[in-house]
């Protein structure tokens, strides 16, 4: 590759002044000589080093986005619709900013610290850390850090979570199929932490605010993968024989158990209403339309960029920020008597 050097003893011009109009500082330089040294750079088709103007500023230019997928959960993270738009949310904002992004995945925090650690990227932004996840990745990783849905911060005050109020879109809802008559409502969800506890709190609210015992035998798991879930998913099916309502923790669990309802003819409403929870492209499209709590997950990629850009400019940021969460009523809730 053609370097400045070379260009400016061909242009007979001092290098300050191709470098000047290569990185657009051209105040102090005549369009004549402005257009010449363009007209020579598209001649040879020059490229930027952009490595290398990056390393004389002390930056990469490049935000790390890392993501945690349970191995008991996922064999490919981003075929989840939720993800898949998350990380477009990312890509799109830290892309406009003039950064890249560089994904990683492992069901492995001690995989991801160790990567992580060793990236020379700007700032990170963590998803799907449970427990003491972002506590150990921030003990190898000292530069700013923004998390997604994570709901063990303590001790990390220096982070910025952007989330939901995740326990009140899910008492919106299950107060809705309470309205509508119904008492036995299920959950499901494939575990009882993180994301997933705080939609289980909000579920437990609701039935206590109606006067409803919430019992063990509300909470059904699905077991999603693919060597599990049909198994999984005819063990539920039999136990909703007890109850007239579910609320599932995703749209995609929703969609998955009612893909399963009718194979075995039971039909949704009319025999059993199902809600679902993030309001993406699946539940649009499927019929009957899933009645469901909306959140703009693409929103909360793009606040999770902004944020961690803010804190790259030595902006400060909040420790929590909340979106707002709203229900979408369609098709797949009864009334009932």
């Amino acid at each position: 590759m053609i370097t400045i050097k070379e260009i400016a003893k061909q242009l007979n011009m001092s290098t300050t002044t191709v470098s000047n109009v290569i990185h657009g500082k051209t105040g102090e330089v005549s369009d004549e000589t402005k257009k010449k040294v363009q007209d020579f750079l598209k001649k040879v088709d020059y490229v930027p080093n952009i490595s290398a103007r990056n390393l004389a500023q002390n930056e990469s230019k490049i935000i790390g986005l890392a993501l945690k997928a349970r191995a008991d959960k996922y064999e490919n993270l981003i075929m989840d619709p939720f993800v898949s738009e998350l990380i477009g949310g990312v890509e799109e904002t830290i892309r406009n900013a003039g950064y890249f992004m560089m994904l990683y995945i492992s069901s492995d925090t001690s995989e991801i610290m160790r990567h992580v650690s060793t990236w020379n990227v700007d700032g990170l932004i963590l998803f799907g850390m449970l427990n003491d996840d972002g506590i150990r990745v921030s003990e190898r990783y000292k530069k700013p850090i923004v998390c997604i849905d994570t709901y063990s911060i303590e001790g990390l005050k220096h982070f910025t979570n952007i989330g939901l109020d995740d326990a009140k879109g899910t008492y919106d809802i299950v107060n809705y199929l309470i309205t509508q008559g119904h008492k036995k409502i299920a959950f499901i969800s494939d575990n009882s932490n993180g994301v997933d506890l705080a939609r289980l709190n909000g579920f437990k609210l609701a039935l206590s605010d109606a006067g409803i015992k919430y019992k063990n035998s509300n909470f059904l798991k699905i077991r999603p993968r693919a060597d599990e879930i049909e198994s999984s998913l005819e063990e539920i099916c039999e136990k909703l024989k007890n109850f007239t309502a579910v609320f599932c923790v995703s749209d995609l669990y929703a969609v998955t158990l009612i893909a399963a309802l009718e194979d075995r003819g039971i039909a949704v409403p009319d025999d059993i209403s199902v809600v679902g929870f993030d309001d993406n492209m699946l539940g649009k499209l499927h019929r009957p339309a899933l009645t469901t709590v909306h959140q703009d997950v693409k929103a909360k990629g793009v606040m999770a960029a902004s944020t961690l850009l803010k804190q790259l400019r030595g902006e400060k940021t909040p420790n929590q920020i909340q979106l707002p969460t709203h229900l979408v009523i369609r098709d797949t809730v009864k009334k009932i008597n």
